[in-house]
């Protein structure tokens, strides 16, 4: 199964590196296509794009996500299953049916598509996701934690500063992370939702996949994969250090 799972990628990693552009056969070794890379517009301008959208949506929905999660954690049972109810429906949706809505309420309101529409779509798409991360953690606090800080005379905004939010921290960072990365590896809702001028690398390796993947792709692939595997590796070693000094 791993072996089946890592073999393209692997094969990506070592065609990056081919001088020759088919992936047919090995033309020698090069690093000519992250040159190329560095100077192709169309691929940074959507690298850019795919940061920057991931990294605002990911946060504004971290945010509202987060608040949330709080507030149907204090809800009644009845009214908390039906907000978990409305929350669960955009993640069982298939994202077609996401993306066409959300087009047709920017098309209704007259909104101009482009940057905006996207970090909204974005926004929307990974605000369940969110929910969904940082409730289990809500769940787990021990009851009337903020009526016992306050007690102690904290105010509400700093009982939830300083006892609640450091609680459920592990559940605030997944639930970043899984929207970082959702919106990283989104194409539906983007294709849908963005404008002339906006793209982003999912839309942008689907316009040349009708052409042909240039190698360029390869070579920022293995970056990004790189960059993701460092980020692990310096995870769990961060956990296994905390680990060792309890």
């Amino acid at each position: 199964m791993f072996i089946f799972l890592y073999a393209p990628i692997f094969a990506l990693v070592v065609f990056s590196f081919n001088d020759s552009k088919s992936m047919a056969h090995w033309g020698g070794f090069t690093f000519k296509w992250y040159e190329r890379l560095i100077h192709n517009e169309s691929i940074m301008s959507a690298l850019y794009y795919t940061i920057i959208v991931a990294l605002i949506s990911s946060i504004i929905a971290t945010i509202v996500g987060t608040i949330s999660a709080i507030g149907i954690h204090k809800m009644k049972s009845k009214n908390r299953k039906l907000m978990l109810n409305i929350n669960y429906l955009p993640v069982l949706n298939p994202d077609i049916v996401t993306a066409v809505a959300l087009m047709s309420l920017f098309v209704f309101l007259n909104v101009e598509f482009g940057f905006t529409t996207m970090l909204l779509a974005h926004i929307m798409f990974n605000i369940p996701y969110v929910i969904l991360s940082v409730l289990p953690r809500v769940k787990q606090l021990p009851q009337n934690i903020e009526e016992a800080a306050m007690d102690l005379g904290a105010k509400p905004i700093y009982a939830l500063r300083k006892v609640i939010l450091p609680q459920i921290k592990p559940g605030i960072i997944s639930g970043f992370l899984i929207a970082f990365t959702m919106s990283i590896d989104d194409f539906i809702i983007s294709f849908f939702n963005t404008g002339n001028g906006v793209s982003n690398l999912s839309i942008e390796i689907y316009g040349m996949a009708r052409r042909g993947i240039k190698p360029e792709i390869n070579a920022l692939s293995t970056i990004m994969f790189i960059v993701v595997l460092g980020l692990l590796l310096l995870s769990n070693k961060k956990q296994s250090i905390v680990r060792g000094e309890k």
